[in-house]
């Protein structure tokens, strides 16, 4: 699977292409502070607005406006360019498995599901990665950049639990989402949820595998075909109910946590001791450090998938290996 990364071939796409990326990745963030100090300053404005007719002129009203909307265009160019590069570097990734594969595939065809393993398993690791990978290495980077943000806002103002001190923010981020993160790993492991990922596919390559013997062979019996469904029926059935168990938790907690920035910050916002501009800072940076935390949370069941994908690929490449070592010794 990590060939690509050792194969010289693939050097140039494997180092600098991730280099290419990272560098869009911690531009893309640079951005959205920015953006974050925009909301400051914008609903200042408002609030003064609001609070004096006619207190601002329309050309600063619009002025403002238009500044948003340049960083919100450079930030999904960035979006759209890094999107980009990001699938052709994966695919890349994902030839170099396939080649691999193709070039041992007169021994691997007589490991059940090998069709399944090249095509399908191999296409659903790079999507998963796409989407996964950069997903983390931004959260991380988010983590670097709104951290100490956040606690220069949070100066002087009280919080819930924790007063005035100044980290009392970014506790509390982190004891919500790390808290979250814990309890649906808990949950995953309880209801065995990669373990059931796995055995759905299994079951599913099985049934496949039979169905294109079938096109060729007439005499598979169209109970052996019930038989195999009949296995997959129960699997997909126990999955639903697995997930469903899962889902009560998930759900519950992502109701709750539209108001954890809230409630931490009630004794600031009773006591009237911050602006408006302040308050959607303070709310936005701690939704950016609280979501890049809750990362694992959030893509949890994509997490499951990919560990799911990772577990068919090694088994593969072990009895490909196996195989290997057979015909040598023989």
């Amino acid at each position: 699977m990590f060939k690509f990364f050792t194969e010289k071939k693939w050097f140039l796409w494997a180092y600098l292409g991730s280099a290419v990326i990272l560098t869009s990745l911690w531009l893309s963030v640079q951005i959205d502070v920015r953006i974050n100090e925009w909301f400051g300053g914008f609903y200042d404005m408002i609030q003064k607005a609001l609070g004096t007719p006619n207190a601002i002129t329309m050309s600063e009203y619009v002025d403002g406006l238009y500044s948003f909307g340049k960083l919100a265009a450079l930030w999904i160019v960035l979006g759209l360019a890094t999107s980009f590069f990001t699938s052709h570097f994966l695919f890349r990734w994902r030839a170099s498995m396939v080649e691999f594969y193709h070039s041992v595939y007169d021994k691997a065809r007589t490991i059940e599901g090998a069709s399944q393993r090249v095509q399908e398993d191999t296409i659903r690791f790079s999507r998963i990665m796409e989407s996964l990978g950069t997903s983390l290495i931004q959260s991380i980077m988010v983590l670097i950049e709104y951290f100490p943000l956040l606690m220069g806002l949070a100066v002087g103002i009280p919080i819930m639990w924790f007063a005035d001190w100044e980290y009392g923010l970014v506790t509390a981020a982190f004891i919500w989402a790390v808290g979250g993160t814990i309890l649906m790993i808990a949950l995953a492991w309880v209801l065995r949820l990669v373990g059931i990922e796995y055995d759905l596919q299994k079951r599913e390559a099985a049934y496949r595998k039979i169905l294109v013997i079938a096109e060729d062979d007439g005499t598979i019996r169209p109970k052996t075909l019930e038989e195999l469904f009949d296995g997959v029926r129960i699997i997909h059935y126990k999955s639903y109910l697995q997930y469903l168990y899962f889902n009560i938790g998930r759900l519950a907690y992502l109701q709750v946590n539209v108001l954890v920035a809230y409630i931490v910050l009630a004794p600031a916002i009773v006591a009237g001791v911050m602006t408006l501009g302040v308050m959607q800072q303070i709310i936005r940076a701690f939704g950016r450090v609280e979501g890049s935390l809750q990362y694992l949370f959030n893509s949890w069941p994509t997490i499951i998938e990919l560990a799911s994908v990772y577990k068919r690929l090694r088994e593969f490449e072990r009895q490909i290996d196996l195989i290997i070592e057979l015909e040598a010794e023989s």
